[in-house]
């Protein structure tokens, strides 16, 4: 039987992502901590080691090649400034937690409304030692700092996702949504001042299901 670590490995493989062996470690050891935790704080219902790899790691892991694209082409942010993303609705902590992981250079803030929750990203934080990482416990619409990406998965539809997160998006900011199908209707309900400007097609290995990233600025209204 393929081991974890194995199947991440052919997974990095797939997906054309190279981690240190730290960084694999620490995704392994994360997903562990979901299923301590998940026995109390009922984290998510995918309790299976290896569908969780593949459903949950593998899954968020698919974002990250077409994260880092896209920061290459944000504008480049002020020196000495770490670049910050917020994770909504972040639950167990996907993709946001895998994020931090893979992405040292990136601050992480991981929002939710359920408490246990935003404590068990906290608690993930000082396990790994990811310095990087942060658990809110917090409405969205209530947060004030200003974020270069907004991403969610599975967290709402995108209408709301923008509506409710649009006062902490950076100038030049970019919404990430993490969605199955292609949602046509999502996107036909979007506000006005909401502009996507890419969908991507991804592959998570092992999954036989459709996925796709929803890019999203706002629109910038100039007088005449």
């Amino acid at each position: 039987m393929e081991t974890l670590d194995a199947k991440l490995r052919a997974g990095l493989t797939a997906l054309e992502l190279t981690l240190s062996d730290a960084q694999m470690a620490d995704l392994l050891a994360y997903q562990a901590l979901i299923g301590k935790w998940n026995k109390v704080y009922n984290l998510t219902a995918v309790r299976d080691p290896g569908d969780m790899l593949t459903h949950h790691l593998l899954d968020s892991l698919a974002v990250i090649a077409p994260l880092r694209r896209q920061l290459a082409q944000l504008s480049p942010r002020v020196e000495g400034t770490a670049l910050r993303l917020l994770d909504v609705g972040s639950g167990a902590g996907l993709p946001g937690v895998v994020i931090a992981i893979c992405c040292p250079e990136i601050q992480v803030d991981c929002v939710d409304t359920v408490g246990k929750k935003a404590a068990f990203i906290q608690q993930v934080a000082v396990t790994l030692t990811l310095p990087n990482l942060r658990g809110l416990h917090a409405r969205v619409e209530s947060l004030t700092d200003k974020y270069q990406v907004i991403s969610s998965r599975a967290f709402a539809s995108l209408a709301d996702f923008t509506n409710w997160s649009v006062q902490v998006l950076a100038p030049q900011g970019v919404w990430l949504a993490m969605k199955g199908r292609h949602p046509e209707d999502e996107l036909a309900a979007l506000s006005p001042g909401v502009q996507v400007f890419h969908v991507e097609q991804l592959k998570v290995p092992g999954l036989d299901a459709e996925r796709c990233l929803i890019w999203m600025k706002a629109v910038v209204h100039r007088d005449a």
